[in-house]
């Protein structure tokens, strides 16, 4: 199925690299772009994207907000938030409020794309260097990590071990020479294993877990 996308930025030249990424892939469209927060809480509401990629510092209402809003008016909205800005507050803020994934601008095409797909199926992704920062700094003691339901294989072990190093699903596939397939097979088995929603989830256990000392 296609996913439908509006693109939220005040800068043209964003939005305009943006589009181009994204109706590069077949399963991709984009419906709209908005250069404020204002239009683009219109246009999510009179479009109904599947996602939405937020810049947080815009004209007439932030990212921040605009998440806020949007999972009160247009929860079938899926936020991405897109920014320049690596603060640990906007990260804690997207997510908390209901944001589907965090990059930053320099992460590359092929995150943008993944951070996509990953929001359209309800999944979350944080650009590999935020989410190793922030689990480093982190600790886990609000929470007693339960032992794996199955034991994890070799296999699943190294992806895990990858994951927590902040690589994405290609970073690994190229790793381990194994398709992307493959890797997204190992960590759906790793989420249901660990009980964990999503990546952040599966490199979060691995840090707190004998696979992984902390530095």
């Amino acid at each position: 199925m296609m996913t439908r996308i509006v693109i939220a930025d005040d800068q043209a030249s964003i939005r305009k690299g943006f589009r181009h990424i994204l109706e590069a892939q077949p399963d991709m469209s984009v419906v709209g772009e908005a250069a404020d927060g204002v239009s683009a809480l219109e246009a999510a509401c009179a479009l109904s994207p599947d996602v939405l990629l937020a810049d947080i510092r815009m004209p007439a209402m932030d990212g921040l907000e605009l998440t806020r809003r949007l999972v009160e008016s247009a929860p079938f909205v899926r936020v991405v938030v897109v920014t320049t800005f690596d603060l640990d507050e906007y990260v804690h803020s997207a997510l908390r409020d209901g944001a589907f994934g965090f990059l930053l601008k320099r992460s590359g095409s092929a995150l943008l794309v993944e951070a996509v797909r990953a929001a359209s199926v309800g999944d979350a992704l944080i650009s590999p260097q935020i989410t190793t920062r922030l689990l480093r700094r982190m600790r886990y003691t609000s929470r007693s990590w339960e032992k794996p339901s199955e034991p994890l294989t070799a296999r699943e072990q190294e992806v895990a071990a990858l994951v927590a190093d902040g690589m994405t699903n290609s970073d690994i596939a190229a790793e381990l020479f194994i398709s992307l397939g493959t890797v997204k097979s190992h960590l759906a088995n790793l989420q249901r294993k660990l009980k964990v929603r999503n990546r952040v989830g599966v490199a979060a256990w691995t840090w707190e877990s004998d696979l992984k000392q902390r530095p």
